[in-house]
């Protein structure tokens, strides 16, 4: 007897609905003041600027895959694709942490080059322009926020947005040293910093994307207390073949082997069992296989 309990994940369709409005409005502002960034640059002769502005042109390739990955995400479910496309959402997160750690190593590279030779800027359009950037960038992890623990995707988007915050901070604190004291070499040595800390951040967005593909454990559940869970369930004679995996974020699968007592009612060991996977482990898309009390198997998963 085999039975599955799917969740309905209209609540999950609602949230990326808004995580999509929010992302179209982060990728306009980035767009307009990557525009200005370059405009800047070029007036001020700030490598910083038309650096950031790069940056700002990688971001908004990231929030436009995010966006795509959302997109498909929506699509239904065929013969082919039975659990339909949700894990696009988990590459576009994989991909944007890879995509942080490349440009951590250009930004690496870059501030190497700029302390042997650093390059004269004007340092109050520099600071002007860079306080537009941290403006846009504030406003777009105030929109981001919400979404970023519940979904990968938003993770690595909240990410990119955050490298870019945090090299609007750089930029106007270098302009402001340059500013008071001449310090070029202020610029590059930030830069090596927010390096460092993009690495660190997209970090564990790249560990936990590699997770969901090669379908391990959620980090959140123990898989241990959720066999041991089953099996004292009343009427469960023994647990095996137990799998729990992640079909994308907040979406956790499980499927398992329970073989019942001789006297039990299969039809209110499945309920019990699945009351105990949803209530206490908030696990909803269930494959359950109710065996013959006489199978004969090791209990192992």
């Amino acid at each position: 007897m085999t039975a599955a309990h799917h969740h309905h994940h209209s609540h999950g369709r609602e949230r990326r609905s808004t995580n999509q409005r929010r992302l179209t409005a982060i990728l306009v502002l980035v767009l307009l003041y990557m525009a200005a960034e370059v405009i800047g640059g070029l007036l001020s002769g700030s490598l910083a600027l038309l650096a950031d502005a790069g940056h700002m042109l990688s971001d908004a390739g990231s929030l436009g895959l995010a966006l795509f990955a959302m997109w498909l995400a929506n699509r239904p479910s065929g013969s082919q694709h039975t659990y339909g496309y949700y894990r696009t959402e988990i590459l576009a997160a994989l991909v944007n942490g890879a995509t942080l750690v490349a440009i951590s190593i250009l930004i690496f590279i870059e501030a190497c080059q700029r302390l042997m030779n650093p390059p004269e800027v004007q340092p109050g359009v520099m600071m002007a322009v860079a306080s537009g950037g941290l403006v846009v960038n504030l406003v777009g992890l105030w929109l981001l926020q919400e979404g970023r623990g519940k979904s990968l995707n938003m993770q690595g988007a909240w990410l990119h947005v955050l490298a870019d915050t945090l090299g609007s901070f750089q930029a106007i604190a270098a302009a402001a040293l340059i500013w008071a004291f001449g310090w070029h070499w202020a610029d590059p040595l930030a830069s090596i910093v927010i390096g460092v800390l993009i690495i660190f951040s997209s970090w564990t967005v790249l560990k936990e994307s590699v997770a969901v593909l090669m379908e391990s454990s959620p980090l959140h559940i123990d898989v241990d207390e959720v066999l041991e869970a089953l099996r004292d369930v009343q009427g469960a004679a023994g647990v095996h073949d137990l799998h729990i995996w992640t079909i994308t974020s907040g979406m956790v699968a499980l499927s398992a082997h329970v073989q019942p007592d001789s006297e039990c009612d299969r039809d209110d060991l499945l309920k019990h069992l699945s009351d105990t996977l949803k209530h206490r482990f908030a696990i909803s898309h269930v494959t359950i296989q109710i065996e013959s009390p006489a199978h004969d198997c090791e209990p192992c998963f």
